[in-house]
């Protein structure tokens, strides 16, 4: 069963953690065994008392449950034939949580020193991820892999927290690919093929589920079309958009 259910303690846990990364923030606190914080601040173009995030995804499989183990083996398998070079990418990609991981298909000028209001609009994206799975981490409170098998040797940073599920990577990578495929729409295909990938290396990693991962998509779809329907996001995206065309437009033009 789900360790909290009703909307009223899930919103309740919304602000303690919103709260709790507040204090994080002031302090320089955190719970990871690397020393890395996670900034959360307030929402910007989210309700998320009207969402009822918690009601969008179901609850994550049962650590003793076939689903589980067939994960966890997954795992291994992956562990067992991943390459220097996919380790490389992995760690590159744990350690870099905005739109501009789109480097590789835009090459090395493609930069937030280049494209400050993309930056800009990167960093409240990747906020609200923050904002939204903070408090559902604590809801579903799932183990790391790592937690749960010893024998996994996992080339990430690592955390104490049982926060796997969702997958905080993928949800922040789906919301800056879906918002650069909206910007560049001439290159959906290429930037959501570089999203798939940046989810996948969670599993290179060896620091989630598959089944974190599909949760993380699945939730990314939904707070994408509410940020749609937000005219603040629509204002934002237009200056990005603006900027793009200005400084990357052989990027831009239709292919």
């Amino acid at each position: 069963m789900r360790q909290l259910t009703t909307i009223s303690l899930f919103t309740s846990l919304l602000l303690c953690g919103a709260l709790h990364a507040q204090e994080e923030i002031r302090t320089g606190t955190d719970n990871s065994m690397t020393g890395h914080t996670k900034a959360v601040h307030a929402s910007r173009f989210l309700d998320l008392a009207t969402l009822n995030l918690n009601v969008l995804i179901a609850d994550p499989p049962a650590q003793n449950s076939t689903i589980t183990d067939s994960e966890l083996r997954e795992l291994h398998a992956i562990e067992s034939h991943r390459t220097n070079a996919q380790v490389a990418a992995a760690q590159a990609d744990d350690a870099e949580e905005d739109i501009f991981v789109y480097h590789t298909i835009f090459g090395a000028s493609f930069t937030a020193k280049n494209l400050p209001i993309l930056a800009a609009l990167s960093t409240d994206v990747h906020n609200e991820e923050s904002v939204a799975s903070v408090p559902l981490k604590t809801v579903f409170s799932r183990p790391r892999p790592y937690q749960a098998d010893k024998t996994l040797h996992p080339v990430c940073k690592l955390t104490e927290a049982s926060n796997s599920y969702p997958s905080g990577h993928t949800l922040s990578g789906y919301l800056e690919g879906y918002t650069l495929a909206e910007l560049i729409p001439s290159r959906r295909d290429e930037i959501l093929a570089r999203t798939d990938d940046y989810a996948h290396n969670r599993l290179v990693c060896g620091v989630h589920y598959a089944s974190d991962l599909a949760a993380g998509r699945q939730l990314a779809a939904v707070l994408f079309g509410s940020l749609m329907s937000n005219p603040a996001f629509r204002q934002r995206l237009d200056a990005a958009r603006e900027e793009l065309h200005a400084k990357f437009p052989t990027a831009v033009a239709s292919r």
